[in-house]
């Protein structure tokens, strides 16, 4: 029971809505200016110092000054991931809340949090189960090995390649290391790192994936899911391809 009074205090500090506000404006890993956030949370300057303060003192977020302005970001990656969770929860229906009488509940309770789970940016790199799904495909098609130190394999250098990817225009940055990320929703591995993160932009540049209004949720397009698809299939005639 140590944690009780942790999870409670920071449960109250996220009960306020413009906490939470500046919280998720910082989710994706930006430090962002207080008169920034201010606006971001639609309050005064005064106001929004006091939120941030409290935010800083309860380690939720780190702070640094530049000269005479004030700068924040997350303190951790778990942070991050907490408010993202507790976004995830489906809100219950009227339905879900009073079934009809004598007319047995479906059990499914509808989550306007759909789009979030299926595909989001996280931190630098896709997130949510389209994620999830693309690592464990290109796993069991030896596109990466995970026996020893995790990477691409020359089967997955050419089979990216088939799609249009080609991971030796920024091997420079490390990419055929594998690195992963563990995806709050479903406790599923995604890849993270350099790998990942170049990954995403070629997706977003392609227009396989577009983000929505609030910058986190993305959308698979109809290219994107035939091509996401393809993507750890087998090769019709890999020597044609280049490496």
């Amino acid at each position: 029971m140590e944690y009780v009074p942790r999870i409670s205090r920071i449960a109250t500090l996220l009960a306020d809505p413009k906490r939470s506000a500046m919280l998720w404006a910082l989710i994706d890993g930006a430090t962002r200016g207080a008169d920034e956030l201010a606006n971001l949370a639609g309050l005064t300057p005064s106001s929004a110092s006091a939120h941030l303060s409290k935010l800083s003192a309860a380690g939720l977020l780190k702070r640094e000054a530049r000269g005479r302005k004030r700068f924040f970001r997350l303190a951790a990656p778990e942070v991050g991931m907490a408010v993202e969770a507790l976004a995830s929860v489906p809100a219950p229906t009227r339905a879900a809340e009073a079934p009809i009488q004598g007319k047995p509940s479906s059990g499914r309770v509808a989550s306007g949090n759909d789009a979030l789970r299926r595909a989001r940016i996280c931190k630098d790199h896709l997130g949510g189960e389209v994620a999830s799904a693309l690592y464990q495909r290109l796993i069991e098609a030896g596109w990466i090995e995970t026996a020893s130190s995790a990477s691409l394999t020359p089967a997955g250098v050419v089979g990216l390649a088939s799609s249009g990817i080609y991971v030796q225009a920024f091997a420079q940055r490390g990419c055929l290391k594998v690195t992963t990320c563990c995806d709050w929703c479903d406790g599923e591995p995604h890849l993270s790192g350099a790998l990942g993160a170049s990954l995403l932009q070629l997706f977003l540049q392609k227009g396989w994936v577009r983000k929505a209004d609030d910058g986190r949720n993305l959308r698979v397009t109809r290219a994107g899911q035939a091509e996401l698809a393809r993507l750890g299939k087998p090769i019709a005639s890999p020597a044609l391809l280049p490496v």
